[in-house]
């Protein structure tokens, strides 16, 4: 499974790209289908609740698995539950401590969708940085927000993640104003501004070259139920940390 030459030459170029949802749908080819894709997005109502924000916030939701890829060998492999671990240099807020989120659900990390994103991903690491051994964590993200009380889909601001690509896909926006993506240089200059606003709008990103963040969401209707939902995955050069 192989990306685009289009997005595949901004990555060289710029160190970030954008595929539109549609076409993501079709790159991801079974899994792209939308009765196969209705169960992997219901799936977002099913998250926990983060515990590990030290600016107190229940606003987000999660779940996690990783993966590894080994050169020659096609697809990935389901690694055991292990905690998500950032340093404090790539995560001023929540750095520094190993945070046990809830498991992806089994039916969700062999879903077609998941598998398939997961293929178009290690192609772009590969096409980008060689054939590695890599690892890969999965991240499902809620983001929710009400009238007064705004939801941090990065409350650690504009980062690096630490790793060797990421791949950013929209799930949902629900009742939502705000949530714009930034895009900047390593040097904090402004590269981009845009918001992954349909199913399946996806950033790519080469970590070590930009640096990412999103802004702040609200409610439009305060009323109503406000989220954001998204599927961060990453790919790391090397096996799991020791």
């Amino acid at each position: 499974m192989t990306l685009p030459a289009g997005p595949l030459a901004d990555l060289a170029a710029r160190g970030f790209a954008r595929v539109p949802g549609t076409q993501m749908a079709a790159l991801m080819g079974a899994g792209g289908r939308p009765d196969v894709l209705a169960p992997f997005f219901a799936s977002w109502s099913r998250l926990e609740t983060d515990a590990f924000m030290r600016d107190g916030g229940r606003y987000r939701r999660r779940r996690i698995a990783n993966f590894t890829a080994e050169p020659g060998m096609p697809g990935h492999v389901r690694g055991p539950h292990r905690p998500h671990f950032q340093a404090v240099v790539h995560n001023t807020l929540n750095g520094g401590v190993d945070r046990w989120f809830a498991p992806m659900e089994d039916a969700v990390a062999d879903s077609a969708p998941l598998r398939a994103m997961l293929d178009l991903g290690r192609a772009m690491a590969d096409s980008l940085h060689g054939a590695h051994p890599w690892f890969v964590e999965a991240h499902q993200f809620r983001i929710e927000a009400a009238a007064g009380t705004p939801g941090f889909p990065t409350p650690e601001g504009v980062h690096h993640d630490g790793v060797d690509v990421v791949l950013i896909a929209m799930i949902a926006r629900t009742n939502l104003v705000g949530g714009e993506t930034v895009i900047e240089d390593y040097d904090g200059r402004r590269l981009a501004q845009f918001v992954l606003r349909d199913p399946l709008d996806t950033a790519l990103l080469n970590d070590p070259r930009v640096r990412h963040g999103v802004t702040p969401v609200a409610p439009e209707d305060a009323a109503l139920p406000s989220c954001r939902d998204v599927l961060v995955l990453t790919w790391k050069r090397g096996g799991p940390p020791g």
